[in-house]
């Protein structure tokens, strides 16, 4: 069978991280779809309340990921619930809205590269971190990391942007290295997704604004990309899906780009 709800991913037992809104919220559609249980962790009270009320049966932890003690707690709040951990999902992430270099004052460099490391990269390390044991024990581990198409194309974002994507990019290849053959590890790279609530970072006075808020958005995202389509959350989902998979056990050290062929030359135009 192939398709939504052909239980590609029956048994398995996932912890998503970020799993609040955007990507990470239509990860845990899909993979409750797919037969998985998933247990959440998510910085946002708010929406960690929202998701909780809409799927009691997924057990949610509130706590920063970029910290040791939110991951602990959420891989233990997991164990608990769900009796181990086969599967590891972040989806965490904070924007720069394009600042290059020459747009960031020397004042503001140091506090807003803690501001995108430590979601963006820091967050994942711990993350793996305090899964690991309980992906190891699974016997058949897998880790899947967002990566982004800021991690293969410049002006996908600012240099701290740009920067901390390519850091996840290589933490791919390293722990796929490390981790074999217990763990496999892979990455997403989406490329601009519809209703995605990604802020922006707060030192540049960016906290309050959401990527997905711009206007005339999906119009935009359709014409920049040769497949001249919008993409949401939902279209991203389902390569978690494929990579987290059992089925695919050879798999790792991939990363699926799911950015409407960015990396190709434009279609030609039919007349």
């Amino acid at each position: 069978m192939s398709g939504p709800g052909a239980g590609w991913l029956e048994g398995q037992r996932a912890l998503i991280v970020g799993a609040g809104s955007g990507i990470g919220r239509a990860v845990v559609d899909a993979f409750l779809a797919e037969g998985a249980r998933v247990a959440v962790l998510e910085r946002d009270a708010d929406k960690a309340a929202a998701l909780a009320q809409e799927l009691p049966e997924v057990p949610v932890t509130v706590g920063d990921a970029a910290t040791r003690s939110a991951n602990d707690e959420a891989v233990a709040g997991a164990v608990a619930r769900l009796g181990g951990l086969d599967t590891l999902v972040s989806c965490v992430g904070i924007f720069d809205y394009y600042r290059s270099i020459e747009d960031l004052d020397a004042d503001v460099l140091d506090g807003a590269f803690d501001e995108m490391f430590h979601p963006n990269v820091k967050s994942l390390l711990h993350s793996v971190k305090a899964a690991l044991p309980e992906l190891k024990r699974s016997g058949a581990g897998t880790v899947v990391l967002t990566e982004s198409t800021s991690a293969y194309y410049a002006g996908r974002g600012g240099v701290l942007y740009v920067a901390s994507k390519f850091a996840v990019r290589g933490m791919v290849s390293a722990l796929a290295h490390d981790l074999a053959p217990e763990v496999r590890v892979n990455g997403v790279a989406p490329g601009g997704t519809l209703n995605t609530d990604l802020r922006g970072l707060p030192s540049l006075g960016l906290s309050t604004r959401s990527l997905g808020a711009a206007p005339d958005r999906a119009a935009e995202m359709a014409a920049r990309v040769p497949l001249q389509v919008a993409l949401s959350g939902e279209d991203h989902a389902w390569s978690y899906v494929f990579l987290a998979a059992r089925r695919n056990r050879g798999i790792t050290g991939t990363t699926v780009h799911t950015d409407g062929g960015v990396g190709v030359s434009a279609p030609r135009k039919r007349s």
